[in-house]
């Protein structure tokens, strides 16, 4: 699951997705809905998930999308796209892991990012995250699919 780190108090965030639809239009075809919920290990070690609207500073956040077909036509290979509030670090967990990133929220790369630092390639720190970005090969005819940044 991908998780944030809230570095100030915060509201959530407004998250934007970005879609590729063919021939179907993003606001006919596609709801998305976001929650957001604090990451907690309880006595017995066990995460527990709880919803929140704002945390404290170094909270653990998990951020969920989940986009619902909402036509009686499958949509095909659709690109939804979710920023990093600039507030918030990534954690590098991402759910599905075949999410890519962006610095800049132009250019995709598979996870980790790297980039070349005196001739040698280094991992870009997750700090720099600006966007994550997933393919969802098929979402069938009012059906849905989660991401978890």
């Amino acid at each position: 699951m991908k998780r944030f780190k809230i570095l100030r108090n915060v509201l959530l965030a407004t998250v934007a997705s970005t879609c590729m639809l063919g021939l179907a239009h993003a606001e006919d075809a596609l709801k998305m809905e976001l929650t957001a919920n604090q990451v907690i290990k309880n006595a017995d070690g066990k995460t527990v998930y709880t919803a929140v609207r704002t945390a404290p500073a170094g909270t653990v956040i998990q951020y969920k999308a989940t986009y619902t077909n909402t036509i009686n036509k499958d949509i095909n290979d659709l690109m939804v796209t979710l920023p990093i509030p600039a507030n918030m670090t990534f954690t590098g967990d991402a759910m599905p892991a075949s999410a890519q990133a962006s610095t800049d929220g132009k250019n995709y790369a598979d996870m980790p990012l790297m980039r070349k630092v005196d001739g040698k390639m280094v991992k870009v720190p997750y700090s720099e995250y600006r966007t994550l970005r997933w393919n969802i090969k098929l979402l069938p005819a009012k059906k849905g699919s989660s991401c978890c940044p």
